[in-house]
């Protein structure tokens, strides 16, 4: 897709973060806009932004991992904006926790809006891309759904799915030769809140001593390597120039070339500098 007006795109997750500096460039560049999330204050305040750059804007509360919500949000996005070319599943969540103990109902929790928000949003909206004659899908996998890391097995399983799915929804989109296409985006340490916001499994209390925050924070320091902006400009030059994946950030380049020359030799270093962020 190389040009963006006119087009209508839904965004989940879009009361901050990356979601929002996707809608606010989309809107820039003449995109109409249907947002979603389950922050309804932020996504107000998205809206209010995306509005005054002149483009149509609607905003609905969904859970991404209910499907049918989002069937029915896709259906009222078609009916108001008179089509849909663009789907961004890109509300996502963090789990802080040890594969061994991390509970069934959290490990639910996290695919459902990680793994089955992606699904629901593909499903739902595909359709309505495949119908409008021109489409992209952008799926938020993660530098996590290409390598793997102690404490975060859940969501390491989450966005390995992502990827799985969204690779083989665009060899089958290829084959259909529908006019709609799809990109896997990879982002390394983009500035959100996710790291801030992620629920902490107990065992990660005891396994640091009862410093569970203080390794949140320097996780959280590890996620500033890009700006949420420079990530959704990125993330639009690869719809653009119709890419399968994006790695969004230095960080997730240099991470991906290192576990393809190492293969899961990786797996050493990622299981030091995880003891010694738990640790210090």
């Amino acid at each position: 897709m190389k040009d963006f007006r006119n087009k209508v795109a839904a965004i989940t997750g879009a009361a901050s973060g990356m979601g929002r500096t996707l809608a606010l460039e989309l809107a820039r560049r003449g995109c109409h806009l249907s947002l979603s999330d389950v922050n309804e204050r932020g996504l107000a305040e998205t809206a209010s932004m995306a509005a005054a750059l002149g483009v149509k804007v609607t905003t609905a509360k969904v859970n991404v991992a209910d499907f049918e919500a989002m069937t029915a949000w896709a259906d009222d996005t078609a009916r108001t904006h008179g089509k849909v070319n663009l789907v961004f599943n890109n509300a996502g969540v963090a789990l802080g926790a040890f594969c061994e103990s991390v509970s069934r109902k959290d490990f639910e929790w996290i695919m459902g809006i990680n793994f089955w928000g992606v699904v629901n949003g593909t499903q739902a909206f595909l359709p309505h891309l495949k119908r409008a004659g021109e489409g992209h899908i952008v799926n938020t996998s993660s530098l996590f759904g290409l390598l793997a890391t102690p404490t975060q097995g859940t969501y390491n399983a989450s966005k390995f799915a992502v990827r799985g799915y969204t690779e083989a929804l665009r060899q089958e989109l290829d084959m259909m030769k529908c006019g709609v296409s799809a990109t896997c985006v990879h982002p390394g340490g983009i500035r959100t809140n996710i790291a801030r916001d992620a629920k902490m499994d107990a065992s990660i209390d005891k396994a640091t001593g009862g410093k569970s925050e203080v390794a949140r924070a320097k996780f959280d320091k590890l996620l500033n390597a890009t700006s949420a902006e420079s990530a959704a400009l990125q993330i639009l030059r690869a719809v653009e120039g119709n890419q399968r994946r994006v790695l969004v950030g230095m960080d997730a380049k240099f991470l991906d070339k290192l576990v393809r020359v190492l293969g899961s030799a990786y797996q050493p270093l990622t299981t030091f500098f995880a003891k010694k962020s738990m640790l210090g």
